[in-house]
């Protein structure tokens, strides 16, 4: 995480509550919580004892001081007690991806990412936590024309895993607006988030990888698909700023505003490496859409956000973390 910590607001909540802390992007914000100063409460249903992907995210926080980890799934457990004297929480938990939620997997991602986010909001209102910052994403917006897409737009999702997304937001949303609740809500719409320990099977990860290991690379549709990317650096500063700012409310796209192809990706993935990757080109998957690019000006107004890290460097750093892991592995093996 801190090969730009300059990006880190320097305003944090003095506690905060991360759900999903085992996972990518909550990692990464676990981290830069604790190390701008606050006491940060992480909160994962996966076990770093027993799962080796949430140990490794895990690493860069456990045993710091200021962090405490608690392995909980949120569908069950106690959710109040977690929530004492934080005055921000992250809900980030819940099942991604477009293509597993086809299908008979769909009732996982309803439990995870709608009714254990209503047990989240319910529990933050009843204890009056007055901010929480959940989790969205640019997939709700579904099928544009190419233009930069506006918070006000009217969402068309084009997946089971979107129309979930949608629903835990708006969720969210229709729970602040009610007048007893002391809980002011901001949804991120979170565009392409990449980086270091992002999941292996999004796409500048796997780029990287068959450019570092010479294995052939699955290319679903022609890759003139076009998406925005937000290196993890960029996202995590835009949702601490989303925690922190007073005037902070509703849906803000976490994106620059700019987008590349997947045949873009390849081609830096090709010259960081050296090496030409072998594609394998194969049909569209259902639910991708062809293009996302978000219109920054609400974060800009916002949040006082814009991104730092354009996509060569980010996938740059992205690589150097890869080879890292690939070293460290085989002095382990």
């Amino acid at each position: 995480m801190s090969q730009h910590p300059s990006h880190l607001t320097t305003a944090v909540p003095r506690r905060a509550v991360v759900t999903g802390a085992a996972g990518f992007i909550g990692s990464h914000l676990a981290h830069a919580l604790v190390q701008a100063g606050a006491v940060v409460v992480g909160v994962d249903r996966r076990d770093p004892a027993t799962d080796p992907t949430a140990a490794a995210n895990l690493a860069v926080v456990r045993g710091l001081p200021g962090y405490m980890h608690v392995t909980a799934d949120l569908l069950s457990c106690a959710i109040e007690p977690l929530l004492i004297d934080a005055n921000a929480v992250f809900h980030l938990a819940g099942i991604p991806g477009v293509r597993p939620s086809w299908g008979p997997k769909f009732s996982e991602y309803v439990a995870s990412n709608v009714l254990a986010t209503h047990r989240v909001m319910d529990a933050v209102a009843r204890m009056g936590t007055p901010r929480l910052v959940v989790a969205s994403s640019s997939s709700v917006y579904g099928s544009t024309d190419g233009g930069a897409s506006v918070e006000t737009d009217r969402p068309q999702p084009a997946s089971p895993y979107a129309v979930t997304k949608l629903a835990e937001e708006q969720l969210c949303l229709a729970h602040s607006a009610q007048a007893h609740c002391p809980t002011s809500v901001v949804a991120l719409r979170y565009f392409t988030v990449y980086g270091p320990r992002q999941r292996p099977d999004m796409f500048t990860h796997r780029a990287l990888t068959a450019a570092l290991t010479g294995q052939p690379l699955r290319l679903f549709g022609d890759g003139h698909q076009r998406r925005d990317f937000t290196y993890i650096d960029d996202a995590v500063a835009a949702t601490i700023a989303a925690a922190t700012s007073p005037t902070a409310s509703g849906v803000i796209n976490v994106g620059g505003g700019s987008s590349a192809s997947l045949i873009e990706v390849i081609n830096i993935a090709n010259s960081l490496a050296g090496r030409e990757i072998q594609v394998h080109q194969e049909n569209p998957r259902r639910g991708d859409v062809l293009t996302t690019r978000a219109n920054p000006g609400r974060a800009y107004e916002v949040l006082g956000w814009q991104p730092q890290v354009d996509l060569h460097n980010g996938m740059r750093a992205q690589m150097q973390a890869l080879t890292a892991e690939s070293a460290a592995f085989g002095r382990a093996a």
